[in-house]
């Protein structure tokens, strides 16, 4: 018989052998259903504490996301033209500066992946008038295009942001700051301002929001649809430059949009490096993506912890049970089983068990998780904190199972698969 014949023989009846063995190890576990039950317990234990903080942990960093993106600038890139630089120390005007258009803004949404909103603004300063009260004050007045509000979206105490087609066809509307239509309303109300008509520079203007009191809120601000810049603004407008401000998906998307913008920019203005700056919260951003990271790690190393816990109890459980059935290991090897299929059988039994405990685990920890959530909802009063597992916990606690039954149960079905024959049978 050629050694290929051989070899084809050899395979089958090994994997058959490795069947047998482990058909052996399954239908033990059914017979010893207490030992399977405590070998089971430590590993369910640990999978659920897993799945419980890594959910718990999923579901705080898209709450710390959700607020850093809300309440932060950390994924804002604001890009401007510089007019003028220091030269020892001393400001010398730039004599050619790319002046953006909502073109270039448009340009830049289709051609930047990885963006949640992009706008356009330009600020001055202008006379806001009030003819019912007489009232009128100086304030700095800001026009913005369509996509500021995904930037950062307005804090209105009443009334309403600007439509996309007010932005567009240049509506005669505007947002007062709460300060400013505070004053200019004197006794009559701050909310008799909505639906009132302002003038600014003349020109009658619809009020149709205004803003919270923001803390510390001490000038007067008013925002106005961008196409009214020419109209309101006028010189007062810094050079005319305007300003595009860009937000990226998460914080980890920040540097790459930034290299998008600077490839952008290289691509449609010769020395871009000496006439546009990039603004980013650079130094604040590694830390907040560093936090994340520290966090997650913490929460894993935790729940690590008791999933080792689980693991060296199932390592008891059959060493145990290798001790108890030694006469069993005795006969199985003196009717012609190999040390190989002792081991296969015990890490057999020990994987499964691993695999029951995580299924169970992952059902406790969803159930630890989701009380838990409703706990902080209702006391810490986080409503956007959400319930949610992830296929990457799931897949977590499954690979760690397989893992725990292998690392913890080799040694026992080694020690098992050494056993001598004959004084297995004659143990007692």
């Amino acid at each position: 018989m050629s050694h290929q014949a051989l070899a084809h023989g050899v395979a089958p009846r090994t994997i058959a052998n490795l069947l047998a063995a482990a058909v052996v190890g399954l239908g033990s576990l059914r017979e010893n259903p207490l030992r399977t039950v405590l070998s089971t317990l430590g590993v369910i234990i640990g999978v659920g504490a897993l799945v419980s903080v890594l959910s718990l942990g999923d579901a705080m960093q898209q709450f710390v996301r959700s607020e850093l993106s809300r309440t932060t600038d950390l994924q804002h890139l604001v890009i401007r033209a510089q007019t003028e630089v220091l030269v020892n120390g001393v400001k010398t005007p730039v004599r050619h500066y790319p002046v953006f258009t909502v073109r270039d803004l448009e340009f830049m949404r289709e051609d930047i992946p990885s963006l949640q909103g992009a706008g356009m603004t330009l600020s001055g300063s202008a006379r806001v008038t009030y003819p019912r009260t007489g009232k009128q004050r100086q304030v700095s007045l800001f026009a913005i295009t369509a996509g500021m509000e995904q930037i950062s979206p307005p804090d209105l105490l009443a009334g309403r942001p600007f439509t996309a087609a007010e932005v567009a066809h240049n509506a005669p509307v505007i947002v007062l700051s709460n300060k400013l239509a505070d004053e200019l309303a004197a006794e009559r109300g701050i909310l008799t301002m909505l639906g009132a008509f302002v003038r600014v520079h003349g020109i009658p203007m619809e009020v149709i929001g205004i803003q919270t009191l923001a803390r510390g809120e001490r000038g007067y601000t008013a925002t106005v649809p961008f196409a009214a810049a020419a109209s309101l603004l006028g010189d007062t407008a810094p050079l005319r430059t305007p300003t595009i401000v860009l937000k990226a998906q998460s914080v980890e998307d920040v540097p790459r949009v930034k290299r998008d913008v600077e490839d952008w920019l290289a691509n449609r203005y010769r020395g871009w490096e000496q006439s546009v700056q990039i603004g980013t919260r650079e130094g604040t951003l590694e830390q907040a993506t560093q936090g994340l990271v520290i966090m997650k790690l913490f929460l894993g190393a935790l729940a690590g912890i008791s999933l080792l816990v689980g693991g060296i109890g199932i390592m008891n459980i059959m060493l145990a049970s290798v001790t108890e059935r030694t006469r069993e290991i005795g006969i199985r090897k003196a009717i012609g089983a190999r040390s190989r299929d002792i081991q296969w059988q015990f890490l057999t039994e020990a994987v499964a068990v691993s695999c029951f405990g995580s299924t169970a685990g992952v059902l406790l920890g969803a159930l630890m998780s989701a009380v838990t959530l409703v706990v902080i909802r209702k006391w810490a009063g986080a409503p956007q904190m959400s319930f949610s597992i992830s296929p990457g916990t799931v897949g977590i606690a499954a690979a760690a199972a397989i893992t725990i039954g292998v690392v913890f149960g080799t040694y026992p079905a080694r020690r098992a698969g050494r056993l001598s024959p004959i004084d297995a049978i004659r143990h007692e």
